[in-house]
């Protein structure tokens, strides 16, 4: 960009067809600008290439600086966007559904947890559950609309709660530990086949002495809460 021609064409009016706002992208400064434009606030955008045009907002009272904000009306034809299947990475995998077979009892058709995405034994975990159209309750859940029950919600929540759990330090073991109540449950959207249900399981309060653990558990679809409240486990007395 050449600083004498912008300094020529300042105060041009721009044609009629580039008076829509403009998309903000840096701030250019320009060496050698006319002393005449010191300490004088300008509102004129200026041509600066092509492919793009300025909005002059402020002259600096240096005499060899001018602030320039850049606008652009076109897009450079070499940035291309990303095809959609491209653009949004997979959920990184922390433990896989061997893994989960591992610590978790359950086994077909009742195993709700597909992979562990984030992982604090003991602590909390963050586990997902993908809900396609085979899973065997849509048939009946409902035939015309198919949304995932909320007691399978709760149940797929309590089993990421087991993963926090069944760990030797905290006491937990497939023997002895079990569900044993929920509290303040809200259901706030439906969850359908091809959601992808995000659960996260916080251990808030343990009673070794008497075998129970006081959890908190959010689920998620898309980022928006889709089910939440608290849960007690038996992990069995000392």
């Amino acid at each position: 960009m050449e600083a004498t021609a912008l300094s020529n064409s300042l105060l041009s009016p721009l044609p009629s067809h580039y008076s829509r706002p403009h998309k903000t992208f840096d701030h250019v400064f320009l060496p050698s600008s006319p002393a005449s434009f010191q300490g004088i606030t300008l509102s004129h955008r200026i041509p600066i290439s092509k492919n793009g045009y300025c909005f002059l907002f402020s002259v600096l009272k240096s005499r060899s600086n001018l602030v320039i904000q850049c606008s652009g009306n076109h897009v450079d034809s070499t940035e291309k966007e990303a095809p959609i299947e491209k653009m949004y990475p997979a959920f990184p995998t922390v433990m896989y559904i061997n893994q989960i077979r591992e610590i978790l009892p359950h086994r077909f058709p009742f195993l709700l947890v597909d992979r562990v995405i984030e992982y604090n034994p003991g602590v909390s975990a963050v586990a997902i559950k993908n809900v396609t159209i085979n899973d065997n309750f849509f048939p009946g859940h409902f035939p015309e609309r198919p949304i995932m029950p909320g007691v399978l919600m709760v149940e797929a929540m309590a089993q990421v709660g087991g993963l926090v759990m069944l760990q030797p330090e905290v006491g937990g073991s497939r023997e002895n530990f079990f569900f044993a109540g929920i509290d303040k449950v809200r259901f706030r959207k439906p969850v359908v086949a091809g959601d992808t249900l995000v659960m996260r399981m916080t251990l808030v309060k343990l009673q070794k002495r008497f075998g129970i653990a006081k959890m908190e558990g959010k689920a998620y679809v898309g980022g928006e809460v889709v089910c939440e409240g608290e849960f007690l486990m038996a992990t069995g007395g000392e």
